[in-house]
């Protein structure tokens, strides 16, 4: 299933003009705040009528202005996740849940309750109110009330924003399973990197009401040009498999031939993950060293060195693992002789791996489709 958007929209003091072909799974509209996020997905759920545009998800058109076509926001069969869950209190979550019916079509194919309520782990909750669930419960509630409308596209809009790091963590694998498992295209609004690197199948980077780059997250997230959070949020993405897990606390991954270590992975010998890796994680040395305490160096080569009007640098090395980000200082890339097509290599702290930028890949395969 996919997305097609187009929105041209002009208020005062902004422009939003953007287009984008999303293919099936979670296509993710990462940027500043104020860079046209929530104002594109306010116009695909009718909350927002564009001065120009069109939308179509899976062949459904829910506006094209040239063709004069608006579909009203009820007809559009959203399944709409908002940053809260706004449950309604004085109903159960049983109640809640079999709200999202009430949108579904009558003579269409149904998600099964039972395989819902199972996928997102709320069976124990289904007779308590809201009042008596956590933050991270209410949001799976509401990931269940959206999907059992049977909707033909998801809407996030930071979904966990309002959630503590714990309860992200808690959230993060629920929406990996929606990606996976459910044939139902999202478009997901975040400012997190560590989210758009676990979640994202396509990354839209947005800056001040337009494209900035789109495709797959590893591309994307690796490019040095493209740092919509500045260069203090900049990092790239490998995509690897896990080999094992050791005794001492430690995973073994293998990305490209190269074996890394990380803190110990939820996930089984054999999976496919991908590891987030902040740029301002990893340092850089033209020759191997000798005697330090990082077990991940990767040799490589200087693909890109970006500047900017301050004392830092972005550098971007190509290894086998894939493309890896390193925040510097000019003064230091001067110093080790940096240019493009220089061999360095990267070091990378093996407690510096973040468990919130390690999550399940993307199945790409016909089982995806």
């Amino acid at each position: 299933m996919t997305l097609s958007v187009a929105i041209r929209h002009a208020f005062p003091g902004f422009a939003l003009d953007i287009a984008f072909e999303a293919p099936p799974g979670v296509t993710v509209l990462f940027g500043r705040s104020g860079s046209g996020k929530t104002t594109t997905v306010n116009a695909v759920a009718g909350l927002l009528r564009p001065e120009a545009g069109r939308a179509v998800a899976d062949g459904w058109v829910l506006f094209d202005t040239a063709r004069g076509a608006w579909l009203p926001p009820h007809r559009r069969r959203l399944g709409y996740i908002f940053q809260e869950g706004r449950l309604f209190p004085h109903l159960t979550v049983r109640q809640n849940l079999l709200y999202g019916r009430w949108f579904a079509p009558k003579d269409g194919q149904r998600e099964d309750m039972g395989r819902i309520v199972d996928m997102l782990g709320v069976g124990h909750l289904l007779g308590r109110r809201p009042g008596a669930l956590s933050s991270g419960e209410k949001q799976r509630v509401a990931i269940g009330r959206a999907l059992l409308a049977s909707p033909r596209l998801i809407l996030a809009d930071e979904p966990l924003a309002s959630l503590d790091e714990a309860r992200k963590a808690e959230i993060l694998p629920y929406f990996e399973r929606l990606r996976d498992e459910v044939s139902v295209p999202m478009l997901y609004v975040s400012h997190s990197a560590a989210e758009v690197a676990r979640l994202a199948t396509t990354v839209i980077a947005l800056q001040d009401g337009r494209v900035l780059r789109q495709g797959p997250a590893v591309e994307v997230l690796g490019d040095p040009t493209v740092t919509p959070l500045g260069a203090r949020g900049a990092g790239a993405v490998l995509e690897a498999a896990v080999v094992c897990h050791h005794a001492d606390g430690l995973s073994e991954i293998e990305a490209g031939g190269v074996r890394l270590f990380l803190p110990r992975a939820p996930h089984a010998p054999g999976s496919r993950i991908r590891v987030r890796i902040a740029a301002h994680e990893v340092l850089l040395s033209r020759q191997k060293p000798e005697g330090l305490s990082a077990l991940n160096i990767l040799p490589g080569t200087v693909e890109s060195i970006r500047t900017g009007a301050g004392p830092g640098a972005l550098v971007s090395v190509r290894t086998a693992a894939g493309a890896i980000l390193s925040r510097s200082t000019r003064r230091s890339t001067e110093a080790l002789g940096l240019v493009e097509g220089t061999q360095c290599h990267a070091v990378i702290k093996t407690v510096a791996i973040a468990p919130e930028g390690v999550g399940a890949a993307y199945p790409v395969g016909e089982d995806s489709d």
